[in-house]
């Protein structure tokens, strides 16, 4: 693993195997300390540093990995197994009624129409575990012969003893561990690591892709009409509707998508010729406007409060109510917040270009 090889590249490494998958921002921060290089400007020398991680972990059947979280929209890097085999298997911390538990989650997340990405923590306690005990164990009996037809599979004694509080304590550790995320309402929905890890699972298993990105679409929104089976990611919708003049239609039946972006979101083409509604264009004048609204609402109530303690002090001592008049205040402190964080609209080409194909059988 360490031919051709830096020190810098073995810190990337090490810091994936330790803390876990990264945000795409904190691996280019590091990036950028590391080696001094903006991988936004230099976007050759960051692929070509990627590149060379994945040639040397090839050998050992590791790839870094990037992936789009679907909840979020965030781009996350992190490094997985390309193999699965029985060997394999006896690497991972987990027993076999815990891996059917988590398999059983997915299931139920991929196998809902809504498409909405989840399912509640009560629904996924109270899953079964018997089919899943029964594609672990196959069609064989004890004996290593193929059961008739008519009988009835065998379920081992680990997944009937599988009780509730073990459930529980095993969905709080695949929490900790990325598989799995869980949300203030007590809903359950896919970690960072199972879109890293099961891309060939979500394509073995037929679960439906979004129109735009073509990756499974987990999270997605579907289209209006009945009849369509379309659905696409918000971020993907978010580039695909980006354009001023695009139509917000549904690309397969036609449909109409409301969908609405933020004025500050959309993006001129080389063919509209009229003034861009770029966020460069309004962002500056955005935030004075704000300002001045603030202020002057600030000074309307400091005028009232000015006449108000003069009133007050017409009726004991006007020296004493001017001591008490405060001064008036603009509250620029508040006024300055935080920039958006909005996602890069090239993330799912980005992504598709750093990462390779993995051959992983789920």
């Amino acid at each position: 693993m360490s031919v051709g090889l830096t020190p810098t590249h073995h810190v990337i490494v090490q810091a994936l195997l330790s803390r876990g998958p990264l945000k795409e921002k904190d691996l280019h921060s590091m990036f950028e300390d590391l080696t001094k290089k903006n991988p936004g400007t230099d976007r050759r020398l960051f692929d070509a540093f990627i590149l060379a991680i994945n040639k040397a972990l090839t050998c050992a059947n590791f790839e870094l990995r990037a992936c789009i979280d679907q909840y979020d929209g965030q781009v996350y890097y992190g490094v997985v197994n390309t193999v699965s085999d029985e060997q394999s298997k006896l690497g991972t911390k987990y027993s076999v009624p815990q891996i059917a538990f988590y398999k059983a989650i997915i299931e139920a997340i991929v196998q809902d129409g809504t498409s909405n990405g989840f399912i509640n923590t009560i629904g996924a306690l109270n899953l079964n575990l018997d089919s899943q005990a029964t594609i672990g164990t196959g069609s064989e009996s004890q004996g290593g012969q193929q059961q008739s037809q008519g009988s009835q599979p065998q379920v081992p004694y680990a997944f009937k003893s599988f009780n509730m509080s073990q459930k529980e304590k095993t969905l709080h550790e695949l929490v900790r561990d990325s598989w799995l995320s869980l949300t203030t309402d007590g809903d359950v929905r896919l970690g960072v690591k199972s879109f890293l890890d099961l891309r060939s699972w979500f394509r073995s298993n037929e679960v439906p892709s979004c129109q735009v990105c073509n990756e499974a679409g987990i999270k997605a929104e579907l289209c209006k009409n009945e009849n369509c089976n379309v659905r696409i990611h918000h971020y993907c919708l978010k580039q695909l509707f980006s354009q001023i003049k695009a139509a917000q239609v549904c690309p397969s039946c036609g449909t109409s998508w409301p969908f609405i972006i933020p004025k500050a979101e959309y993006v001129q083409t080389e063919e509209d010729n009229g003034p861009t509604q770029s966020q460069r264009a309004t962002g500056s004048k955005g935030k004075k406007r704000r300002a001045n609204t603030i202020v002057e609402d600030d000074e309307v109530g400091c005028s009232n409060q000015n006449e108000l303690n003069e009133h007050r002090g017409s009726q004991h001592d006007n020296r004493r109510a001017q001591t008490r008049t405060r001064p008036c205040r603009t509250h620029e402190a508040d006024i300055a917040g935080p920039s958006s964080n909005s996602q890069s609209s090239s993330a799912v080409t980005d992504l598709r270009r750093v990462t390779r194909k993995s051959s992983r059988p789920t």
